[in-house]
């Protein structure tokens, strides 16, 4: 099986994102999978610290449940829970055959880029 990889975009055009996520597609071999989010506040509120601890141990150990996820971060397993359906909502995490949780890519690249918004007049 060939290791999956992930690059998080920040674009506020998502046309333009879906567009370029297009072309790639449309090439012969894997290139990759994108998830862009439109503005840095939205990208922060949806993939949080804790979120991100969920996602490196599921990394790192492999396939589990909730419980075991939980355990693991030492966190509440309704918290843990609520985290992992966002995470699955973003397809950062999803469930095997058996129903367990896995996080499908070996490597997960950041791409942003923050720069000075115009600020309209009032």
């Amino acid at each position: 099986m060939e290791k999956r990889t992930l690059a998080i975009t920040l674009q506020a055009d998502w046309k333009a994102a879906l567009r370029a996520a297009g072309k790639a597609a449309q090439k012969d071999s894997y290139q990759g999978e994108t998830l862009n989010f439109q503005s840095p506040g939205a990208f922060f509120s949806r993939l949080t610290e804790r979120r991100w601890t969920i996602i490196n141990t599921l990394q790192q150990g492999g396939a589990m449940g909730v419980r075991e996820l939980a355990r693991q971060v030492g966190r509440d397993v309704k918290r843990v829970h609520e985290d992992v359906q966002t995470l699955l909502e973003l397809g950062l995490i999803e469930r095997n055959e058996s129903g367990a949780l896995v996080c499908p890519y070996a490597d997960i690249h950041v791409d942003m880029h923050i720069i000075p918004r115009q600020v309209k007049a009032a």
